[in-house]
């Protein structure tokens, strides 16, 4: 889902965002690089200031732009999506929360307008998007900081700029940071269509890496599977095919995968464990089932009773910086 740039202008800070101003008060003075008129500017954006469900407690404000300062750079909002991140930023339960009223949205790529007197890396007319979470992107325009933007090139497609920071990123990062991969190597990911999925399809295909990748059932299994296979997806198959105890066959023409890239958890996650070579490594990075991550203590591979695979939860794992905390949340289990 997209926030465009049918809204139109917004302020936000220093490090991160200097707050939100009101549609009427105090405005600083124009920085000499920047023509403001007599009157403040007005600009739209999605606002929450408190935490609940996203369709009762998110508004649309109109609020004034406050004027650029000596380091500010102006920005006019292009196109910004709707992450699951989002929601769960706006609900409360998120790892990382701005402080209240906070404009929605952390990803999103806009278009400069103007620049203060200081800036020296970015000019008018350049793209950018946030460098870090909670910046605020759900608005039409805005005031950042220029140590808050980078720069992206202007000739790639408006919505592969926009989702840029997040799920590419992070994809790139859990292949390779937790293993040390070679071509032929072996991936296997449930959630395989979601935007961090398709990310991993395509940077695997683009390594040499191998992928088998887990999605749901559906009446269109086989578009799906045909669409992720143009990506460069080896093996494609649902939850329920993975199960099967016969489905091992099918990958006997590949290594065991020594990676695991979890977003569901529960028994999805399960069976994912069950196909890792002995000491593997499943990464954690999302929990859509809402069920504990459970692994039997009869796998696969019984020397791993004693050489136990490594099983990672990352807390808040972000592309926009490293992630802010690992913890283990395997519980045993005495199913096989």
């Amino acid at each position: 889902m997209w926030v465009c740039s049918t809204l139109w202008r917004v302020r936000t800070p220093a490090r991160q965002w200097r707050g939100l101003l009101p549609a009427s008060g105090c405005h600083g003075p124009a920085a000499s690089s920047y023509s403001a008129s007599a009157e403040p500017a007005r600009v739209r954006a999605l606002v929450y200031g408190h935490h609940g469900d996203p369709a009762k407690v998110v508004e649309l404000k109109n609020l004034e732009l406050a004027a650029v300062g000596g380091s500010d750079v102006r920005v006019k909002m292009l196109a910004a999506p709707i992450n699951p991140s989002d929601i769960n930023m706006i609900q409360g339960n998120y790892g990382l929360l701005p402080e209240l009223p906070a404009v929605g949205g952390n990803e999103g790529v806009a278009q400069v307008v103007a620049v203060g007197s200081n800036v020296t890396g970015l000019k008018p007319g350049d793209w950018v998007i946030p460098a870090n979470a909670g910046l605020g992107t759900w608005r039409t325009e805005a005031v950042f900081s220029e140590e808050a933007l980078i720069q992206v090139p202007s000739d790639i497609p408006l919505q592969s700029a926009a989702t840029l920071g997040v799920n590419p990123c992070t994809a790139y990062r859990m292949l390779m940071d937790f293993e040390q991969l070679q071509p032929g190597d072996s991936v296997i990911q449930n959630a395989s269509n979601s935007g961090v999925g398709q990310a991993v399809i395509q940077i695997a295909a683009a390594l040499g890496l191998r992928t088998i990748n887990v999605v749901r059932d559906r009446p269109d299994i086989q578009k799906l599977s045909d669409r992720l296979k143009s990506l460069g997806a080896e093996h494609v198959i649902t939850e329920e095919e993975l199960r099967r105890p016969e489905m091992k066959n099918s990958f006997k023409d590949m290594p065991q995968p020594r990676l695991a890239l979890n977003c569901v958890g529960g028994k999805s996650s399960t069976e994912l464990l069950r196909q890792l070579a002995c000491g593997g490594t499943m990464v954690t990075y999302g929990g859509m089932a809402k069920q504990p991550v459970v692994a039997s203590v009869s796998p696969a591979c019984p020397s791993c009773v004693c050489r136990a695979c490594s099983f990672l939860r990352i807390s808040n794992f972000e592309a926009f910086g490293c992630p802010s905390g690992r913890r283990i949340t395997v519980q045993t289990s005495s199913r096989s």
